[in-house]
Formats: C-alpha cells, structure tokens, sequence
C-alpha cells in the first residue's frame, strides 16, 4: 500500500509538471463545445437538446489528448523497467497511472462540463446527474485510454494506435450516460442507463489494469 502512495504521487507529480495539468484538455474541452454549435446552428431550442450530448462527445475527445504518453515516457528513459522490478506489480503501476490521469485531467473536465452544458441551454436541474456521469465516465476513459496507451507501447505513431484502439471502447459509456441524461431532462426512466454506464467503468476499472500489466511486460520482453 505503501508503494501505491508512493507511485501515485510520482505520477501525479508527472501529470502536473510535464504534463501540464488539465489546462490543455480544458483548453481543448472549450474549443469543441464552441464550434460544435456552430455547425449545429444556433437556435436555442436546438442547443439545448444537444446540450448533454455535446458535452459527453467533447469529454470523450478532450481525454484522448495526453493517452499517448502515459506508458511511453516513461517507456522510453527506462523508468518502465525499473518500475517492473519494484516491489508493486505493473497491474499496480497502471492503476496509479491511470488513476493520476483522472484525478489531473477527468475529474477536472467532468466538472466543466455542466459549465458547458448550462452555456449551451442545458436545464439546471440535470447539473447533478450530468456530474455524476462525467465523473464516472471519465475514470472509465482514463482506464481504456490506459489499455490503448499499453497496448500502443513502443510503436510508431503511438497517438493514432491509441485513438483507433480507445475511440470505440468509449462508445458505451457515451452512448449509456447521454441517454440517461436525455431521459432524466425529458422525464422519462432514465435510471436503466446510468446503471449500465456504471456497470461498463466498474468493468473497465477492474479489467484493464489486468491488460495493461501485460501488454508493458510484452513491450518490456
């Protein structure tokens, strides 16, 4: 346990430092959900339908932005090997990476994102829910991200792999947590949803460190 704090820190330390914190993916997060309106149109009524869908597709695009590097920096100088003869497991490393991701870059998005929706017309009263959902959502993304990154460790154009690898794996959380939100704003069931969008990142956050501890061990061999 000790080791974990400790790889959680390094990682997080990594994430702020070099990585640059959430700034670049809110940066990001802002473009996409100022010109998808535009190409919308800009009627109200219109954009506030879309309102929670937008702000789920550009959650999902602006996680995909610092993947590429989460395994292969440290791929690269050779702290992967060392990291692979410590004392914690790579499944071990792979949950603090992923989770460092979350924490310096998810959870600062999920909580922009009922900013953005509340900009585009979205009604107050789906803020919880929208949060709620992005929060879960975005640890779901930064564990896939993490099997994609894993996955693309050592190859060339890494950031493409990636992309191809993660973009259909986060379909069902956007698919399931927009639903559930569009469901909850038409005052329909919506709780079916959001039980499946759980459902999926619990499955994603217990499965993927499992994967991502052997594609590094393939990488490393």
């Amino acid at each position: 346990m000790k080791a974990f704090g400790v790889l959680l820190r390094r990682e997080l330390a990594l994430a702020w430092g070099k990585g640059g914190g959430p700034l670049l993916a809110l940066t990001f997060y802002a473009c996409v959900v100022v010109l998808l309106p535009m190409a919308a149109g800009r009627a109200p009524e219109r954009l506030a339908a879309i309102a929670p869908g937008i702000a789920w597709l550009a959650l999902a695009l602006a996680a995909l932005l610092s993947l590429e590097r989460l395994f292969e920096r440290d791929y690269e100088d050779g702290a992967l090997d060392l990291l692979a003869l410590g004392p914690a497991p790579l499944e071990a490393v792979a949950v603090a990476k992923c989770l460092a991701q979350w924490l310096a870059t998810g959870a600062p998005l999920a909580l922009a994102a009922p900013v953005a929706a509340l900009m585009l017309g979205a009604e107050l009263k789906v803020v919880p829910l929208l949060v709620l959902c992005a929060l879960a959502g975005g640890l779901a993304f930064a564990f896939l991200g993490g099997l994609g990154a894993a996955l693309a460790l050592g190859s060339k154009r890494g950031g493409l792999l990636v992309a191809v690898i993660v973009l259909p794996l986060f379909a069902p959380p956007v698919i399931f947590g927009a639903g559930a939100l569009d469901s909850y704003t038409a005052g329909l069931p919506w709780t079916g949803g959001l039980m499946l969008m759980l459902a999926y990142c619990v499955g994603a956050v217990a499965l993927s460190p499992l994967a991502m501890g052997a594609a590094c061990r393939n990488a490393l061999d």
